[in-house]
């Protein structure tokens, strides 16, 4: 999954950690992430927390898509800060799991929490 996504490349993120049902991924601010306020657009954050669920929800060897997801911002991300979301999965039933991620700043400051709800597609990554 990750050799394949290129749109982590593009935004600079980095997978920190992942297994089954948590994942953990950093990305840098960078100026052509800032919007007309100075500071991260808050598309970029939801991207960076999206992507850690997306990881988290598929590290079982199963294929997994979001079926819903929602953000709430608490505070901005700035120009250089470094970003991290850690997912953690909550619960999970039948082929549906639900999912929250923090994004935080490099010294623990809280920028977003995110719930994303999970759909399995019944399908695997590797046979076996």
């Amino acid at each position: 999954m990750w050799s394949d996504d290129r749109a982590c490349r593009s935004l600079g993120i980095t997978l920190e950690d992942v297994g089954p049902g948590h994942a953990r991924l950093s990305m840098r601010v960078r100026d052509d992430m800032v919007n007309g306020h100075g500071t991260c657009h808050g598309g970029f954050i939801f991207a960076l927390a999206d992507t850690a669920f997306g990881y988290a929800c598929n590290a079982r060897n199963e294929r997994s898509v979001a079926q819903h997801c929602s953000i709430t911002f608490l505070r901005p991300g700035r120009l250089g800060q470094m970003l991290v979301a850690t997912a953690e999965e909550r619960a999970r039933a039948g082929r549906s799991g639900i999912y929250d991620i923090v994004v935080c700043s490099a010294d623990g400051t809280v920028i977003a929490e995110f719930r994303g709800h999970s759909r399995g597609l019944g399908e695997k990554f590797f046979p076996g």
